[in-house]
């Protein structure tokens, strides 16, 4: 008689629990029909797309744009307004970026090319978080903001 309460105390467990197993899973992940809201997913870097540089530290950069692309094996390569560049690059967590040394060309320019490249790469290689925002990407760090847009080539 013992026996059989002990079995009939821990089908009635098994059933409650099984019972509420449901409701713990809707309360842990709501769905948008219940009028919950899903959980973020994390942004993801836009790999494989040719940016232009539009603004430095809020200034134009006129008509020899810099140019910035990072592809899947997060190779980032570009222009600078000068010199082509490449470097390694790492989408961090909370839209972190982390930019290594920049390999590039050694060509001479026009002083106004050279301060421009100087000062978008700096501000590349020290480039700490990424967004993007109205079609567009921007990059920030220490040393200032890079506003691109999608190239058209």
């Amino acid at each position: 008689m013992k026996h059989n309460r002990l079995v009939l105390f821990g089908l009635l467990l098994a059933l409650i629990a099984s019972a509420s197993a449901p409701l713990r899973a809707q309360e842990q992940a709501p769905s948008g029909k219940s009028g919950g809201l899903a959980p973020m997913q994390p942004k993801q870097f836009p790999v494989g797309v040719q940016w232009v540089l539009v603004t430095l530290n809020g200034k134009s950069v006129g008509l020899n744009q810099p140019t910035l692309q990072l592809d899947a094996q997060l190779r980032m390569r570009g222009f600078g307004g000068c010199n082509t560049f490449s470097a390694v690059a790492y989408p961090l967590k909370s839209q972190g970026l982390a930019v290594g040394p920049l390999a590039l060309t050694r060509k001479e320019c026009a002083k106004a090319e050279m301060d421009l490249e100087k000062a978008y790469l700096l501000s590349l290689r020290t480039t700490a978080k990424w967004e993007e925002r109205e079609g567009g990407l921007i990059l920030s760090g220490q040393s200032g903001e890079l506003k691109f847009e999608r190239a058209l080539f």
